[in-house]
Protein backbone atom coordinates (compact mmCIF):
# COMPACT_ATOMS: atom_id res chain seq x y z
CA UNK A 1 0.00 0.00 0.00
CA UNK A 2 1.28 3.91 -1.33
CA UNK A 3 1.39 6.01 1.75
CA UNK A 4 2.22 9.85 0.81
CA UNK A 5 3.43 11.84 3.67
CA UNK A 6 3.61 15.99 3.21
CA UNK A 7 5.96 17.89 4.98
CA UNK A 8 7.16 21.15 5.12
CA UNK A 9 3.95 23.46 5.93
CA UNK A 10 3.69 25.97 7.96
CA UNK A 11 3.05 30.01 8.69
CA UNK A 12 4.58 32.39 6.42
CA UNK A 13 4.41 36.09 5.88
CA UNK A 14 2.79 37.53 2.99
CA UNK A 15 5.96 37.22 -0.10
CA UNK A 16 7.61 34.83 1.50
CA UNK A 17 8.57 31.03 0.52
CA UNK A 18 8.34 27.57 1.58
CA UNK A 19 8.50 24.00 0.32
CA UNK A 20 6.68 21.56 0.85
CA UNK A 21 8.01 17.92 0.52
CA UNK A 22 5.70 14.31 -0.56
CA UNK A 23 8.08 11.26 0.61
CA UNK A 24 6.35 8.39 -0.60
CA UNK A 25 6.73 4.71 0.58
CA UNK A 26 4.98 1.47 0.29
CA UNK A 27 6.64 1.33 -3.27
CA UNK A 28 8.07 3.63 -5.59
CA UNK A 29 6.13 6.16 -7.82
CA UNK A 30 8.87 6.82 -10.22
CA UNK A 31 6.77 5.64 -13.10
CA UNK A 32 3.98 7.31 -11.94
CA UNK A 33 2.65 10.64 -12.24
CA UNK A 34 2.29 13.66 -8.72
CA UNK A 35 -0.04 16.20 -8.56
CA UNK A 36 -0.53 18.91 -5.71
CA UNK A 37 -3.99 19.82 -4.48
CA UNK A 38 -5.12 22.83 -2.19
CA UNK A 39 -8.57 22.78 0.15
CA UNK A 40 -9.28 26.04 1.77
CA UNK A 41 -12.06 26.23 4.39
CA UNK A 42 -14.88 26.73 2.67
CA UNK A 43 -14.33 25.70 -0.65
CA UNK A 44 -13.76 22.37 -2.75
CA UNK A 45 -10.19 21.29 -3.26
CA UNK A 46 -8.37 22.46 -6.32
CA UNK A 47 -5.60 21.27 -8.67
CA UNK A 48 -2.68 23.18 -8.06
CA UNK A 49 0.26 21.26 -10.01
CA UNK A 50 1.56 18.29 -11.63
CA UNK A 51 4.50 16.40 -12.75
CA UNK A 52 4.77 13.41 -15.06
CA UNK A 53 6.87 10.96 -14.58
CA UNK A 54 10.07 11.54 -15.52
CA UNK A 55 9.92 15.34 -14.42
CA UNK A 56 10.33 16.41 -17.65
CA UNK A 57 6.82 17.80 -17.70
CA UNK A 58 4.76 20.18 -15.56
CA UNK A 59 1.72 21.87 -15.68
CA UNK A 60 0.52 24.59 -13.02
CA UNK A 61 -3.03 26.39 -12.29
CA UNK A 62 -2.82 30.20 -13.30
CA UNK A 63 -3.71 31.21 -9.88
CA UNK A 64 0.10 29.64 -8.92
CA UNK A 65 1.92 29.75 -12.20
CA UNK A 66 5.29 31.73 -12.22
CA UNK A 67 5.32 31.62 -8.21
CA UNK A 68 5.10 27.26 -7.40
CA UNK A 69 7.79 25.02 -8.98
CA UNK A 70 7.08 20.89 -8.61
CA UNK A 71 10.27 19.20 -8.74
CA UNK A 72 10.64 15.46 -8.27
CA UNK A 73 13.40 13.13 -7.16
CA UNK A 74 12.52 9.50 -8.02
CA UNK A 75 15.98 8.49 -6.07
CA UNK A 76 14.04 9.30 -2.90
CA UNK A 77 10.95 8.72 -3.78
CA UNK A 78 10.27 12.30 -3.50
CA UNK A 79 8.54 15.17 -4.72
CA UNK A 80 8.75 18.74 -4.01
CA UNK A 81 6.60 21.96 -4.17
CA UNK A 82 8.35 24.74 -4.10
CA UNK A 83 5.98 28.52 -3.38
CA UNK A 84 7.38 31.85 -3.80
CA UNK A 85 5.77 35.14 -3.44
CA UNK A 86 2.98 33.96 -1.32
CA UNK A 87 -0.36 35.30 -1.04
CA UNK A 88 -3.52 35.30 2.10
CA UNK A 89 -5.09 33.55 -0.65
CA UNK A 90 -2.63 30.66 -0.76
CA UNK A 91 -3.78 29.85 2.90
CA UNK A 92 -5.36 25.74 2.78
CA UNK A 93 -4.07 22.23 3.14
CA UNK A 94 -1.91 21.33 0.53
CA UNK A 95 -2.09 17.60 -0.75
CA UNK A 96 0.43 15.50 -2.38
CA UNK A 97 -1.26 12.45 -4.85
CA UNK A 98 0.08 10.34 -6.76
CA UNK A 99 -1.77 9.03 -10.22
CA UNK A 100 -1.83 5.41 -11.77
CA UNK A 101 -0.46 6.95 -14.78
CA UNK A 102 3.04 8.15 -15.98
CA UNK A 103 1.77 10.65 -18.11
CA UNK A 104 0.02 14.40 -15.35
CA UNK A 105 -3.31 14.62 -14.46
CA UNK A 106 -5.59 17.67 -13.22
CA UNK A 107 -8.29 16.29 -12.15
CA UNK A 108 -8.47 14.80 -8.76
CA UNK A 109 -10.40 11.71 -9.90
CA UNK A 110 -7.40 10.31 -11.67
CA UNK A 111 -5.17 10.28 -8.57
CA UNK A 112 -5.19 6.91 -6.37
CA UNK A 113 -3.09 7.92 -3.44
CA UNK A 114 -3.38 11.09 -1.50
CA UNK A 115 -1.18 12.17 1.62
CA UNK A 116 -2.87 13.44 4.88
CA UNK A 117 -2.37 17.03 4.12
CA UNK A 118 0.01 20.00 5.20
CA UNK A 119 -1.64 23.31 6.55
CA UNK A 120 0.12 26.45 4.68
CA UNK A 121 -1.18 29.55 6.38
CA UNK A 122 0.00 33.00 4.41
CA UNK A 123 -0.68 36.06 6.48
CA UNK A 124 -1.01 39.57 5.38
Amino acid sequence: QVQLVESGGGLVQAGGSLRLSCLASGQTLSTNAMGWFRQAPGKEREFVGAINWSGSVTHYADSVKGRFTISRANAKNTVYLQMNSLKPEDTAVYYCAAAAAGFLATMAERYDYWGQGAQVTVSS
